[in-house]
Parts: C-alpha cells; sequence; structure tokens
C-alpha cells in the first residue's frame, strides 16, 4: 500500500492514531498500549509514520496473509513524474 501520512493524533497514554492517503481514499492506522487490540499497528512503525506527516516523504506498508503489518519503505515523493 503506497501513499502519505496526512494526519497523526498522539495521546496522553501512549496511543497513536494515523490517518494514511492512497488511493484517493484515508485509512486510520492505530497502535493501542492496550495489546488486546486486534488491529494494532506495532509502535515503531506506527511512530515512523507519524515522523513523516506535513513532508514529501511518501510510505509503502507491508502486510502479512494475515493482514498484519510486517515492514514500511519510506522514500522521497516524486510529483514531477505524476504531472506528465
Amino acid at each position: 500500500m503506497f501513499g502519505q501520512v496526512v494526519g497523526v493524533r498522539k495521546y496522553a497514554n501512549g496511543d497513536i492514531e494515523i490517518d494514511f492517503y492512497h488511493n484517493d481514499e484515508i485509512t486510520e492506522y492505530k497502535f493501542s498500549s492496550n495489546s488486546n487490540t486486534s488491529d494494532n499497528f506495532p509502535k515503531h512503525l506506527a511512530e515512523a509514520l507519524a515522523s513523516t506527516l506535513a513532508s514529501d516523504i511518501c510510505i509503502e506498508i507491508y502486510f502479512d496473509e494475515n493482514g498484519s503489518p510486517t515492514h514500511i519503505e519510506l522514500e522521497e515523493c516524486d510529483y514531477d513524474e505524476e504531472n506528465e
């Protein structure tokens, strides 16, 4: 899944919510200190995503067959190619 972070919410309890823009949609990913949450994003990946807010960094998120994120790749967005 290739896109950009367009919003981040960090809470006093340590939870992080990330709005990820891809394919003209926004998907929300969450890290919660409550590890019982089934859709929990790993903390170190959530923090890396959050750090890209308001930058020209595009992210590719990789998931395993169970839908759990396995790793991310960061790269500078190249908007010139999209305009051609």
